[in-house]
Order: structure tokens, then sequence, then C-alpha cells
């Protein structure tokens, strides 16, 4: 596993010399789970009331919000030129460079992505009269597991990599992957694990215990903050944004998150338990 990510061909394939990457591969296939995993649990007694019909549309206008969402994120927050796609709003989604070749949409955020679903979510369920929070707790099963695509897909797009492996730590080195020379943590498959296959276990013993609706949202965003926190330990900041004294600005945005679970918890307790 050392050497051999070296070599690997971020493109599956060319069609009419458009470039088809394994993250975009990888992408699609978290999305096409993540409703899959959405309709399996819907037939929880939780969202029987929650259509087939009304997931569908639900789902299409949810995703909008992510796309935009992330890719707003990660223009204000992380990208060098945020000034340059402000003046020039046309160009954040512009997947052609200046020779008109095309090169795809490069710089997702996560967190962007967030508020892009949760605006988007209240939305469509202010509009179509439905329960927010439940659409929220399904899919807060149904995204985990989806996830674990999406970083998949990161990995072998040869990006967000992790941070160089000290030579006292012998536990990561047979699992290291060579970057420029250097052997680094495969920090996008410990994101894989923490954030998704780690955070679908929480949520998954919350459904058995917490019967409120916006419990199961609060304990994914709970769950995530947390995960991401600790993933962050073990991947490169972006070369753009550093450090803020020891942590990362995802660390920060994550400690930002577990207070908004936390306040969320608490809001949707206290909504259903008003006399407590």
């Amino acid at each position: 596993m050392n050497e051999w990510y070296s070599h690997f061909n971020p493109v599956a394939f060319e069609l009419f010399s458009i470039k088809v990457h394994w993250y975009g591969i990888a992408y699609i296939l978290a999305l096409l789970s993540a409703l899959w995993f959405a309709q399996y649990f819907r037939k929880d007694s939780r969202f029987c009331n929650i259509s087939k019909k009304e997931l569908e549309n639900y789902f299409l206008f949810a995703e909008l919000g992510v796309i935009l969402g992330a890719r707003l994120g990660y223009v204000l927050v992380y990208s060098p030129q945020r000034w340059e796609y402000l003046t020039h709003p046309w160009q954040i989604f512009n997947p052609f460079d200046s020779n008109g070749a095309f090169v795809g949409i490069s710089g997702m955020s996560y967190h962007g992505a967030i508020v892009g679903f949760l605006l988007s979510s209240y939305l469509y369920t202010k509009i179509k009269k439905q329960n927010f929070l439940q659409y929220l707790d399904l899919m807060a099963l149904s995204i985990p597991l989806a996830y674990v695509f999406g970083r998949i897909g990161n990995f072998l797009n040869h990006e967000l990599y992790g941070r160089v492996i000290p030579e006292s730590d012998s536990f990561w080195k047979p699992f290291g992957i060579y970057i420029n020379g250097a052997l680094r943590y495969p920090s996008q498959l410990i994101e894989a694990f923490l954030e998704g296959i780690v955070v679908f276990v929480f949520v998954w013993v919350a459904k058995r215990f917490l019967r409120f609706d916006g419990a199961l949202i609060g304990v994914y965003a709970l769950g995530y903050s947390l995960m991401r926190f600790v993933a962050e330990f073990y991947r490169e900041p972006d070369s753009q944004m550093g450090y803020y004294g020891i942590f990362s600005m995802g660390q920060i945005l994550s400690f930002a998150m577990l207070g908004a679970s936390l306040v969320l918890l608490f809001y949707a307790y206290a909504k259903q338990n008003p006399n407590r």
C-alpha cells in the first residue's frame, strides 16, 4: 500500500474527451446509496408518514442545497481566490478553465454543505407543511454510510491527504501512503471510518433509545463533529489555511458544529417535553 498510491490514476476513463474521475463515480454512489438507505429506513414506524414520492422530491431539493452550500462554503472559507469569485460569481460553478477545457469543479466544504442542506430542508418542509426534524432524523440514518463513498473518492482523487507519519508512530507505518516522497497517514480512509461508520453506529444506537423528533440529527451532528475533530489530527491542513494555534480550520468548524448540535438536542427535547 505504501507505494501503489503514488502511481494510481485518479481518472477512471475518458468519455468524448471528458475525463471521468473516480471521485465523480464515488460521489454518485454516495448520492444513490444515501437515497437507498433513506428508502430503507423510511419503513420504520417513526418515519411511516413520509411517502416514497415525498422523499424522492425532498432528496432532489436537499441535494441542490448540499451542492450550493458545499461550493459556496469552500469559496468563502477555504479558497484563496474568494475575492475573485465574489467579484465574478459566475465563475464559482464554471467547470471550464480559461482555455475552454473541461476541468470540472474542485473545492467543496462539508460544513458549507451542512448549512445548505439545513436551509433547503427547512424550505422544503415549510412549503410542503412537513415535519422538519423528522426529515432530518431520517437523513441522519441515511447519510453516514453513504458518506464513506465520498471519503473514498477523496482518497482516489489524491486530495485531502494526511500528515507525515512521525518516526515514533510504528503502528501506522504499514498503512501509510507515499506522497511526494513522504510517508503520510491515509487520512481520507481514517475519516471514512470515523465520520461514516462510527457515526452511523452512534445514530443507530440513539435510534433505539431516543424517540423525540430531532434526536437523531442532533446525535449525528454531535458524533460527526467529535469524529471530525479527531480525524483532523491525521489530516494535513489546507496549505492556504495552515493552523490557528494548534487547531486546523476543520477543527474550529467542528467545535462550532458541536455547540450547535447540543443546542439542537436541548431544543428538540424541550419542544416535545415542555413540562420537564
